[in-house]
């Protein structure tokens, strides 16, 4: 006879089993602004935004925003029109803050309109604001490691203050700590805002990060050994080296299992 020890355990795992879920659907409606707003997104991205996903990037409601936690994660989203809308909807980039709660995604025209069946994009732009379905998804950047751009309003050696960008996976960032190259006397950085980070206490010469990455219901240390060199300049985007392929779990029911 099975031990009640045992037993306890393997409910416990069969209930874990269907309530941790890497693909949770949710329900909302989205609008659309113009893509050239885009650049102004809450998240800090600037120009850089309309490069990333082809310029399919949405601005998020606060519980999605997560203060600036959300900043570059990617979610695939649809309409609910079968008669406009496609069934596999299209994949976006947080790049913003939705401060209407009124939906949950303001998407850029080019995203709203690939939501559409083909030839339907101006039918659905004409809506302004569709029923849709989304879940979070990984971002995959190809050949492309998480990389690091320092900010036009660093100060060497006084001030640093940089971007993430490229970051993969479904994760979130939610700690950074700088060092020199060689060291172990970590300092902390601060989220300054969106997906920028600073601290004004520099190491000197070449740097190395350590993130606490999130996915869900655990977080690890990620190490990035030799990211800026000693001379390191303003606006320029440095390789990591390092690539973040984590996939998030959540906790809802149903999951999705099938894909769009």
């Amino acid at each position: 006879m099975a031990q009640p020890h045992f037993l306890c355990m393997l409910l416990f795992l069969v209930l874990s089993s269907a309530t941790a879920c890497d693909r949770c659907v949710h329900q909302s409606k989205a609008s659309y602004f113009s893509d050239a707003a885009a650049s102004s997104g809450a998240c800090g991205y600037g120009s850089l935004a309309l490069t990333i996903s082809g310029g399919h990037l949405a601005a998020g409601v606060s519980s999605l925003y997560k203060q600036g936690a959300g900043c570059g994660a990617c979610f695939q989203i649809r309409c609910k029109d079968s008669k406009l809308c496609s069934s596999k909807g299209t994949k976006v980039t947080l790049t913003d803050l939705n401060h209407n709660n009124q939906t949950d995604f303001v998407l850029t025209s080019r995203a709203f309109m690939a939501m559409a069946n083909k030839g339907k994009g101006q039918d659905v732009l004409k809506l302004g604001v569709v029923d849709v379905e989304y879940k979070r998804v990984p971002c995959e950047y190809k050949n492309q490691n998480l990389a690091i751009r320092v900010e036009e309003s660093s100060q060497k050696p006084y001030y640093l203050a940089i971007k993430l960008i490229y970051q993969g996976g479904q994760t979130e960032i939610v700690a950074i700590d700088v060092a020199q190259v060689g060291s172990s006397n970590w300092s902390f950085m601060t989220k300054n805002y969106g997906a920028v980070w600073d601290t004004s206490r520099v190491p000197n010469g070449a740097l190395q990060f350590r993130f606490v990455v999130t996915s869900g219901y655990d977080g690890k240390w990620v190490w990035a050994k030799n990211v800026l060199p000693t001379d390191w300049k303003i606006g320029v985007i440095y390789d990591s080296g390092v690539q973040i392929t984590d996939i998030a779990q959540e906790g809802c029911s149903p999951c999705d299992d099938g894909n769009w």
